[in-house]
């Protein structure tokens, strides 16, 4: 039985060869890939969103860390059979307007790629028009909100209602995510679903899409 903890805490403290060096351990003892990237890779860097989130660890360990996880899922994605790594679905996520945080954003969008999400990435400050044209011209299903500024919380709730003005609020599930959101607000302004860290956001996008490839 592989033990995924040291793949984990190679990821954490951002060990390249180390990571390197324990995926293809695993690779070499077959383990299933998909559970490489789930269970080593992406259990370490959920580990990270944690301290980050509390202040344990800073920017620059994060990005050492996501860096890490990248490069072992590389090694991975060639074993993956018939292309599981892509195209699960089309994910739009964005900082929302008057919001210059990208750290969760970035972490939930490279977390959603490793998973075989189409993820399109449209920064931060981003005003609800823009989330509506970049649905629209990538076909997304499902639009993920980040904010971490109480103030901007309530441009969550303008780009929900702009979604409904334009006529593809039933087309596309929204989800939001950041430090002040909760589950409650989610419901206040509409809503599909929120997330609490990294990990809760995929499985939050894997049961939305699948919910909506069953209508």
């Amino acid at each position: 039985m592989f033990d995924f903890t040291e793949l984990s805490n190679a990821v954490i403290e951002g060990d390249n060869a180390q990571v390197q060096a324990k995926v293809n351990e695993a690779i070499n003892t077959k383990v299933d890939p998909l559970e490489i990237i789930n269970q080593g890779l992406i259990g370490g860097m959920n580990v990270v969103g944690q301290r980050f989130k509390v202040n344990d660890m800073f920017v620059p360990e994060v990005l050492m860390s996501a860096r890490a996880m990248n490069m072992g899922i590389e090694l991975v994605k060639p074993l993956l059979a018939g292309g599981e790594m892509t195209n699960k679905g089309t994910v739009i996520i964005g900082t929302v307007k008057g919001d210059l945080h990208d750290i969760g954003k970035s972490l939930v969008g490279m977390m959603l790629e490793c998973t075989g999400y189409k993820v399109v990435d449209l920064g931060v400050d981003i005003a609800p028009e823009e989330f509506v044209v970049a649905a629209r011209e990538n076909n997304g299903q499902v639009l993920a909100l980040s904010a971490l500024l109480t103030t901007t919380m309530l441009s969550m709730k303008s780009t929900v209602d702009v979604c409904v003005e334009e006529g593809i609020r039933n087309n596309v599930k929204i989800i939001v995510g950041g430090a002040p959101i909760t589950q409650e607000f989610a419901d206040q302004i509409g809503a599909d679903g929120y997330a609490g860290d990294a990990a809760g956001a995929v499985e939050l996008v894997s049961k939305l899409v699948t919910e909506m490839a069953a209508r």
